[in-house]
């Protein structure tokens, strides 16, 4: 059954394409600032003593960032390099 999903060749699937092609256009700043904003409600919300939704929120932070890591390696290696090469 897993068989049909694997690549034989090693390549990237076209779901896989299409998400890399859409994330590439999203800049990287915007995970940075979604992580700072993400920082900063969370502090409003401590101070605010709302202690549960500035835990939860608190914890989209490393998401953000992890998104935004996944966005630059996008970037910069795009996908597979032999779909990039001309032949």
């Amino acid at each position: 059954m897993a068989e049909k999903y694997v690549q034989p060749d090693g390549k990237e699937g076209p779901v896989a394409k299409t998400i890399e092609q859409q994330t590439s256009k999203l800049p990287s700043d915007l995970f940075l600032w979604a992580a700072l904003g993400s920082m900063a409600v969370s502090a409003s919300l401590k101070i605010m003593g709302r202690n549960q939704t500035a835990l939860f929120v608190g914890q989209w932070a490393p998401s953000f960032l992890i998104l935004g890591l996944y966005n630059k390696l996008v970037k910069v290696q795009g996908h597979d390099q032999e779909d990039q090469s001309p032949t």
